[in-house]
């Protein structure tokens, strides 16, 4: 998919959240006016810990860069981005340019390099699947007392191992568990989904927007698991709705590196697993538990 098709892709997106992110001034460009580099205090949890409610996970510090889209006092709305399993990659830079050039500031979350990973696309145990839902809660800590950012006015977006992370930060459970105590997302904006695992009250989210955006010639994360769960979602009386692209696949929205096919990385598209009891994964065919390795390898 082209650059300009993801720029039409991105603005349509923003215009279709309008009611909560106002938009400000066009930009003067697509580059950032000015560039702040964070250190964020977080903990490394496997997924048990980590859905479980356990606060004992491994400390660690990640970094996030926070690009602003011009100088002066007013307060701006702004994104979470957060990568996936290839880490920041080109989509991530492409999408905080084309947020500066609406005039929204972006948040390159990196949940990797501080954690000593470089990707996690051929080995998904390197690190738990949901731990990043609570580095995206100290994003949204940090930037809720930023002084050029309208906590109000915050969103998160993410793709593949990034959008579980997005659709995780929306549900109520994890929100209480670890969400912050400054500001709520405002909108959840995700893509190319694993939608595979379900886990318990995941029909429990915000009352915010919620869009899920998804290519349909998707062979690495298949989008069906994403339409029943949209569709619950829905008869619940949730604002989310799925978003559909023929023809396109797997990191549509990269215009370095879409992917088409890949044989090696690690992927749930064969896989269905439920969260039953609290903490404990299971395979949903065979009722069978997982083991913490097996469950992180079998996503995206």
């Amino acid at each position: 998919m082209s650059t300009r098709c993801v720029s039409r892709i991105v603005r349509s997106l923003i215009l279709a959240a309008v009611c909560l992110f106002v938009l400000p001034a066009i930009g003067q460009g697509a580059d950032a006016a000015k560039i702040e580099l964070y250190a964020l205090q977080t903990i490394t949890q496997t997924d048990q810990q980590f859905l479980t409610g356990a606060k004992d996970g491994k400390s660690a510090v990640i970094v996030g860069e926070l690009r602003l889209p011009r100088l002066g006092t007013e307060r701006l709305p702004a994104v979470v981005i957060v990568h996936g399993s290839g880490g920041i990659m080109g989509n991530e830079d492409h999408w905080a340019r084309e947020f500066n050039d609406i005039g929204i500031a972006a948040f390159i979350l990196d949940g990797f390099t501080g954690r000593g990973i470089t990707a996690t696309a051929t080995d998904q145990s390197q690190l738990g699947l949901l731990t990043m839902v609570n580095d995206a809660y100290r994003a949204l800590d940090l930037l809720a007392k930023h002084p050029r950012i309208d906590r109000a006015r915050i969103g998160i977006m993410g793709g593949s191992r990034g959008g579980l992370v997005v659709m995780g930060a929306s549900m109520k459970r994890f929100q209480r568990m670890y969400g912050s105590a400054e500001a709520a997302f405002a909108v959840y904006l995700s893509f190319y989904t694993p939608c595979s695992i379900r886990y318990i009250d995941d029909l429990d989210v915000a009352e915010r927007p919620i869009r899920l955006f998804h290519g349909q010639a998707d062979d690495y994360v298949p989008v069906e698991p994403c339409r029943q769960y949209v569709e619950e979602l829905r008869k619940t009386g949730k604002d989310v709705a799925l978003k559909e692209y023929p023809g396109a696949y797997h990191l549509f929205d990269n215009p370095v590196f879409p992917l088409r096919h890949m044989d090696e990385p690690q992927t749930a598209r064969h896989c269905s697993m439920e969260e039953r009891p609290v903490g404990q994964v299971i395979n949903s065919q065979t009722g069978r538990p997982l083991p913490s390795t097996t469950l992180a390898s079998n996503a995206a």
